[in-house]
């Protein structure tokens, strides 16, 4: 097996769940935001169909696009957002702290993390699981072939635990090399320093794509965990929370009712009441959240609906290739199902 690099050698890596104290009263966040000009968003450090700059440091990705729908709703103005990249370990204590006002970061949501940590999660943006990555000329093609393995991955997550309790679960014996950052991980796996890297299914695509020789590398067909990721608020301030998890409705109820970025201002003329309530011509719904009425309008006619973000980010059209599955509409044989706006 690969010697073990320069990483923790561990088993199993348990999150802190100290409790924290919300920094933010009722209300606040709201308010500050406004009075700073532009809403502070944590994301990857890069993560290819999630949030990924490119040369000119400019950001793409599902969880990027969600960023820009809330800074639409809350100002009018998609641009009006700064990104923050964090790596797992930091994003918690960024978000805990008030240094962002909100975590859009591929993130689990779990029962410590909800309860625990000081925050809240606003909804699934993405339903994702667990999964391994390895060298086609290992000729592994399951992950019950990885007894004895030593596997890569980034500390600071719920793939240590996920990975203890499968591994437990099969009766199998495996190493974890767990670096800091989650480029060191892959990195180690490409140079053959363990024999498989393991990270959410939707990372697995994307990362496969740095790799020197992404042919040579195959994803196993095995998910071995729930991962729902979804944007993450402090705990404390209600309205905010209500804002972010409206807004993620809303891109959500506006794919279902078939309202897309590219027909949202004809979309306005709708005899549909749930297309009036959604783009604010009927009912006071941007006013109970203190926006305007039109907030969920702008949102979309930033980023699209929920399809649209997928289709551009990660979908069958791009190098990702990766198919809606679980994160199609619920009347396409998906989870995707959002309360209405009445």
């Amino acid at each position: 097996m690969p010697g073990p690099g320069p990483a923790r050698d561990t088993t199993r890596q348990a999150e802190s769940t100290k409790a924290v104290t919300p920094s933010a009263p009722s209300g606040a966040t709201l308010q500050t935001v406004r009075k700073r000009g532009y809403l502070q968003c944590g994301v990857s450090q890069g993560l290819p169909g999630f949030s990924n700059p490119n040369d000119k440091g400019e950001w793409s990705g599902i969880d990027v696009d969600f960023c820009k729908a809330v800074a639409a709703a809350v100002f009018g103005d998609a641009s009006k957002v700064k990104y923050r990249p964090l790596n797992a370990k930091d994003r918690f204590t960024a978000l805990q702290s008030g240094e962002i006002d909100l975590l859009s970061r591929n993130t689990s949501w779990t029962m410590s993390r909800d309860t625990s940590l000081g925050f809240d999660f606003a909804g699934v943006i993405y339903y994702d699981g667990q999964g391994f990555i390895v060298k086609k000329a290992s000729g592994i093609t399951s992950a019950a072939q990885l007894n004895d393995a030593t596997i890569c991955t980034q500390t600071g997550t719920t793939t240590e635990l996920n990975m203890a309790d499968y591994f437990r679960g099969q009766n199998m014996r495996y190493k974890v090399l767990a670096y800091e950052k989650n480029e060191e991980a892959l990195s180690a796996y490409d140079e053959k320093r363990c024999d498989a890297y393991t990270t959410d299914a939707s990372g697995l695509y994307a990362q496969k794509l740095i790799l020197k020789n992404p042919d040579d590398h195959l994803v196993l067909p095995e998910v071995i965990s729930k991962e729902p990721l979804g944007p993450a608020i402090r705990q404390g301030d209600a309205q905010w929370e209500d804002i972010v998890r409206w807004t993620l409705f809303a891109l959500i109820n506006a794919e279902d009712l078939g309202v897309t970025q590219a027909n949202v201002d004809q979309m306005k003329a709708s005899p549909s009441p749930e297309v009036k309530r959604l783009l604010g011509s009927e009912g006071a719904y941007g006013e109970a959240l203190g926006l305007q009425s039109d907030w969920a309008a702008s949102a979309i006619k930033a980023v699209g609906n929920y399809g649209d973000i997928y289709d551009r980010n990660v979908g069958p059209k791009t190098p990702l290739h990766i198919p809606r599955g679980l994160n199609a509409l619920w009347k396409n044989g998906g989870l995707m199902y959002a309360p209405p706006i009445r």
